[in-house]
């Protein structure tokens, strides 16, 4: 039997991907209050789980799934351009699945159960019968429950020893998510040709390019906004201010976007995302320093 390369292999895992669950699990850490120092094998192994191995595994399986439609978008890909040979794809995801959950288990209950709602989702994204990704709305709220919030709040219960995370964090996490549904939706405008015949409705196949666009922004503004009126009313106006800068420097991006959809989409990705993501770190910080003061 063919085997593919193990640059093949760490290709299908997509490393680039691995970023936003590992730096939101790093969010949910530093929200926590505890020691980073005293904690750095626990942040250490949990960083490796939500990105090597449960991202990489929600990427395998995807790819397996998505390789008709692949073979229209990308056919440069790994299944598609006939590198990763026979059912390969889906071996990897299986074993990566199962290897996730081994893993997992090291961060005691509260990690293994999240992993293993994020695995879920994972399958439940990609999978027939249930594929939630082939509707725009539900697939992309999965996936960015998966990516951030679950991420952030599994971070927090692990340095807590499993106990819930506080109400602040829980909040925080959430409105970070629904803006996550936005950068979702950033990743479908280069499929479009693909998922309209093949049957995806991804937001920009139901919406149009254009109204879509317009829709991702709104997420992502407004969850931000959300959290500057939040953080300024639980007592910590710095950091509201900081959050309110960066957002206010993703809007010259966001409408050229809007105005050619398809072709600025990568680039809202590529600056404007980590503008996003920077906030989440800022408003988890912002939570070691008044935390006993909010609840």
């Amino acid at each position: 039997m063919d085997r593919p390369e193990l640059s093949t292999v760490a290709e299908l895992l997509k490393p680039i991907t691995w970023f936003p669950p590992m730096w939101a699990f790093s969010c949910g850490v530093v929200s926590s209050r505890q020691s980073l120092i005293d904690n750095w094998e626990l942040i250490l192994w949990g960083i490796l789980l939500t990105g090597p191995l449960v991202c990489a595994t929600s990427q395998a399986v995807n790819d397996w799934f998505d390789r008709h439609v692949d073979a229209i978008n990308e056919p440069h890909r790994p299944i598609p351009s006939g590198r990763m040979p026979g059912k390969w794809g889906l071996y990897i995801a299986i074993f990566w699945t199962l290897l996730s959950l081994i893993c997992a288990w090291q961060l005691g209950p509260w990690g293994f159960a999240a992993s293993g709602l994020g695995l879920l989702l994972a399958w439940a994204y990609s999978a027939p019968p249930i594929r939630l990704k082939a509707n725009g709305w539900w697939g992309n709220s999965a996936c960015a429950l998966s990516y951030e919030g679950l991420a952030w709040l599994t971070g927090a219960a692990v340095m807590l020893g499993g106990a819930m995370p506080s109400e602040s964090s829980i909040i925080l996490a959430l409105l970070f998510s629904l803006g996550a549904h936005g950068i979702m939706t950033l990743n479908d405008f280069k499929a479009v040709q693909g998922d309209t015949q093949m049957g995806v409705r991804s937001l920009p196949v139901q919406m149009g390019v254009t109204k879509a666009a317009w829709i991702a922004c709104a997420f992502m503004l407004g969850s931000q906004w959300s959290v500057v009126g939040l953080l300024t009313q639980w007592g910590s106006p710095n950091a509201a201010l900081a959050v309110l800068a960066l957002s206010c420097a993703q809007l010259p991006l966001m409408w050229r976007f809007v105005q050619q959809p398809v072709e600025r989409a990568l680039s809202v990705s590529a600056f404007g995302v980590p503008l996003f993501v920077s906030g989440m770190m800022v408003s988890a910080w912002s939570l070691r320093g008044m935390e006993a003061t909010v609840l």
